[in-house]
């Protein structure tokens, strides 16, 4: 007997596959939202409260309250009294440099240990990749005092150098992406340059570097993000008055017995709207630089 069974394409036809907000029930939907709605007041009302306080001053901010808004949005005295006693633009400088410089570096760096990882034969190989990681499982607390010691030792203590050294250490987020990078590239393309008589710093230079862009223009912007918000490295290395940051420069506007909250809203503004700009323009390759790099053919 012979039995007629409905083709896939047909089955398919009359049952479309369903994507996961119309399998959601109306219930979860609701749950998602209230969630979303939670999370993005989290976010926005602290900001909105620095923002309002930013422009205040110093009676606004004493006599009313955290939700009152200031008399004028267009009163900036806070915003230049930040500039000038607080010398941003000092503050602006020397994070540049150390960015430039260590970022520079940084790059290079795990990008050259990443191609030996990833294209060459050695002994305790997998020693050494896995060597990268037991740093993460130590908190940096612990290492401060040694690093301090460190830093002293070396005579860069109070220099622009110590924050650099600092920041140029191996990131193994960085040698991962890399790693996974250049594993997609293939072998063919260094053989044949090797044949040509490349050495190997120039098949690195010329070939492995190029291919790497999306990965280096993701590391590079959470290094930039990185870099620009610590505050630990440079109060402990960078103590000089002359080598302020834009972290360290908010700590001016704090002291124990007195905090200006308005001029540090309008300081925490001022530093903000740079990396703010930055994640605008950028959030593309952060996103595709992760994905890419996250998942091996």
């Amino acid at each position: 007997m012979k039995i007629n069974m409905p083709s896939l394409n047909k089955v398919n036809k009359k049952r479309p596959i369903q994507s996961s907000t119309e399998i959601q029930s109306p219930i979860g939907r609701a749950l998602n939202w209230l969630l979303f709605f939670v999370l993005t007041l989290t976010i926005l009302v602290p900001l909105a409260i620095v923002v309002i306080a930013s422009f205040k001053t110093n009676r606004e901010y004493m006599y009313s309250g955290a939700f009152d808004l200031p008399k004028s949005f267009l009163n900036f005295d806070n915003y230049k009294t930040v500039f000038s006693t607080g010398h941003l633009a000092l503050a602006y400088g020397n994070t540049i440099f150390l960015i430039v410089v260590s970022a520079t570096i940084s790059i290079l760096l795990n990008a050259a240990a990443a191609y030996a990882i990833a294209r060459f034969d050695f002994k305790l190989k997998k020693v050494v990749f896995v060597l990268f990681f037991i740093p993460t499982l130590i908190p940096g607390v612990l290492t401060q005092i040694p690093s301090f010691v460190l830093m002293k030792d070396l005579g860069v203590l109070n220099t622009r150098m110590a924050g650099i050294l600092c920041y140029i250490g191996a990131d193994i987020m960085q040698l991962y992406m890399y790693v996974q990078f250049i594993n997609k590239i293939p072998r063919a393309l260094d053989e044949s340059a090797y044949l040509d008589g490349a050495s190997y710093f120039k098949i690195f230079r010329k070939i492995i570097l190029p291919q790497l862009k999306p990965a280096i223009a993701t590391m590079l912007i959470f290094k930039v993000i990185a870099v620009y918000n610590d505050m630990l490295a440079p109060s402990l290395y960078m103590s000089d008055p002359d080598l302020v940051v834009v972290s360290t420069a908010l700590m001016r506007f704090s002291t124990n017995q007195n905090t200006q909250y308005n001029l540090m809203g309008a300081a925490i503004i001022a530093i903000m709207i740079p990396t703010l700009i930055l994640y605008l323009f950028l959030q593309k390759y952060i996103f595709s630089g992760i994905t890419d790099g996250a998942v091996k053919d």
